[in-house]
């Protein structure tokens, strides 16, 4: 009976063991300073509750900024574009996809001032626009599909609020950015000339996206699931009631509740059963040959056409950037 009493003692202690350690101390959630739906379970706790655990969220100002935070090892799971995702990766930051947070629509866009009533405009102007973001991927592309003369037209990388400064000093004609600061170009006398989902014709899936460090992933699984479960909750309490959502998120990053419904609606949602699909991630056997397979491809090319990465750094497969397992199994519980 003693011995009995015993091995039960120690195959519960091991269970507590095995269980400590499948739940992380705390959790390191990287977000921009825009609205967004994962901000409502900042507001509430939520993701705290579902990961049972802390956690801390870390803003930063670009996908550069995500990208050295994963360097550094200072960050678990980011919220962040899909063009410097990709350069992470082939530059083989140890990161992985693994969802889509929001297809950009029209929550990045191009702001132009009097006299640029089309994207063709904006020949011989000044074009401010985010350095390694998915706003240069969208600018670069739309100069490319509309056949524009990019000699004509003087780019100048500036970081978001750099690029609002510049507007109001004069120093630029148009900007490519996302919200909140597309509002402040238009506030200051700027109209939509572009929007990033006008490329979707032309076959381009501009995204953002969760990336997480793949340490943190293999040893903490369940929390990695249960992070997109939580994701698709929040795009449901914005869908059921989107006044609602724009306010806590407008209280939350401090912006006009304007603004955060503008931004929010800005992005179109896959769901997670959608995403664990070809179309998207992948169901774990086509992944190279998935619909962010193929961006990822895509955008790539891009950057090293531009001299962002090394052509010849571009792997042969995505197959270990992109994770679809955590997503089918949120998808499926």
């Amino acid at each position: 009976m003693k011995k009995s009493l015993l091995l039960l003692m120690a195959v519960g202690g091991l269970w507590a063991n095995m269980s400590f350690a499948e739940t992380p101390t705390e959790v390191r959630v990287a977000y921009s300073g825009g609205s967004q739906v994962l901000m409502l379970a900042k507001a509430d706790g939520s993701l705290d509750k579902a990961l049972n655990t802390k956690v801390q969220w870390v803003q930063f100002a670009s996908g550069a900024d995500a990208l050295n935070y994963f360097a550094s090892n200072a960050i678990d799971i980011a919220n962040f574009g899909s063009s410097p995702a990709t350069a992470g990766i082939v530059r083989k930051l140890p990161v992985e996809i693994i969802g889509i947070s929001g297809v950009i629509a029209s929550y990045e866009r191009l702001i132009g001032k009097d006299g640029i009533v089309n994207i063709k405009d904006i020949e011989g102007k000044r074009v401010g626009y985010p350095p390694n973001s998915t706003a240069q991927y969208a600018l670069e592309a739309a100069i490319s599909v509309n056949k524009l003369d990019r000699s004509k037209i003087t780019l100048l990388p500036l970081r978001p609020a750099e690029m609002v400064a510049a507007w109001k000093r004069g120093d630029i004609d148009a900007g490519y950015v996302w919200a909140p600061f597309a509002q402040e170009l238009e506030a200051s006398g700027g109209h939509q000339v572009f929007a990033t989902k006008d490329l979707q014709k032309d076959g381009y899936l501009i995204y953002n996206n969760y990336v997480v460090r793949k340490a943190f992933a293999e040893q903490y699984p369940d929390a990695v699931t249960a992070f997109l479960r939580v994701h698709q909750q929040k795009v449901d309490e914005f869908k059921n009631d989107p006044e609602r959502a724009a306010g806590i998120v407008a209280n939350e990053v401090g912006a006009p509740v304007t603004t955060a419904a503008n931004t929010l609606g800005g992005l179109e949602y896959p769901t997670l059963a959608q995403q664990g699909t070809a179309d998207w991630l992948g169901n774990g056997t086509q992944t190279t040959d998935s619909g962010i397979g193929k961006a990822l491809s895509k955008t790539s090319h891009f950057l090293a056409g531009i001299g962002e990465i090394r052509k010849r750094d571009i792997p042969a497969n995505w197959d270990a950037a992109i994770d679809s397992r955590y997503i089918r199994e949120a998808a499926a519980q």
